[in-house]
């Protein structure tokens, strides 16, 4: 299934899209796409529906963020080799882990804001699965049964804020609108393996990102395993995973975004994003 929330910004209902392609609402079915709905129970009753009974939702109508409610976005740095490698880092040995405040979380087509006093800002493309059952302290082997689906996150960062300033990674990752997610949840039956999907990110047409999930050090399960040693995952709750090579930070020399840019991202099997870039207060 692929689930959808819809509408203006705050008033979001919850949908679906059906097999011709089509949006449909999920009003009195579920309240929203969120940690109830996406439990087991909850995607059981979503796939029994008749889905061409639901009525449509209105031509044109505003997509938002695929999830709801969302208790924790949590963050992995430097989880690509190739990504690592034009970074100048090494290598990590465990997990990076940050956190990004929930309310830079915003819809896949919504503009990004470029913070007043920004100097560096950049977009990454990746990869965030979303937790269906409590995970705490799990086994790798189990991991992925605690997963619901994934979708596509862009991790915009502000790098003057996230690296040459004191402090962890999540201040430069946690402006409004710095977490674009969408279109839509993707949900895990229809993703055989998260670890063989291509990526790409453009920027005004220009490719910029073209990797894969292969390049990731960790993958999805050893990181469901992973965070459940150090806290408890609910139901949606949102891990993106990394980001492949072609970010700004690593081109040499290096491009950041700027006023009226256009990003569109791509993942394989979870559809497409695209944001313009605009200055905070414009």
């Amino acid at each position: 299934m692929k689930l959808v929330r819809f509408g203006n910004i705050g008033e979001e209902q919850p949908g679906l899209i059906d097999h011709a392609g089509a949006l449909r609402s999920l009003a009195g079915v579920v309240n929203d796409i969120d940690g109830a709905a996406l439990s087991p129970e909850g995607l059981a009753k979503l796939a029994a529906l008749d889905t061409q009974s639901l009525p449509l939702a209105p031509s044109g109508v505003r997509i938002g963020p695929c999830v709801g409610r969302v208790g924790k976005l949590i963050g992995i740095g430097l989880n690509y080799s190739d990504h690592a490698a034009e970074s100048g880092l090494p290598v990590p040995t465990e997990p990076i882990v940050f956190m990004k405040a929930t309310s830079s979380i915003s819809g896949p087509y919504d503009p990004v804001e470029i913070p007043a006093d920004a100097e560096k800002t950049d977009w990454e493309v990746e990869l965030a699965f979303v937790i269906g059952t409590r995970a705490k302290k799990v086994s790798e082997a189990d991991a992925l049964k605690h997963v619901a689906g994934y979708c596509i996150v862009n991790d915009v960062s502000e790098r003057a804020w996230q690296i040459e300033r004191q402090g962890q990674w999540t201040k430069g990752k946690s402006h409004d609108t710095f977490s674009p997610m969408g279109p839509w949840l993707v949900t895990a039956d229809e993703i055989p393996d998260a670890g063989n999907l291509g990526m790409r990110l453009d920027v005004n047409g220009v490719r910029r990102q073209n990797g894969s999930t292969r390049t990731m050090i960790f993958g999805v399960a050893y990181l469901v395993s992973y965070l459940s040693r150090f806290m408890t995952l609910h139901p949606g709750d949102v891990i993106t995973t990394g980001t492949p090579p072609g970010v700004g930070l690593g081109m040499k020399p290096q491009v950041y975004l700027k006023p009226n840019d256009v990003m569109r991202l791509e993942i394989d099997g979870l559809g497409y994003q695209q944001q313009t870039v605009v200055v905070e207060g414009a």
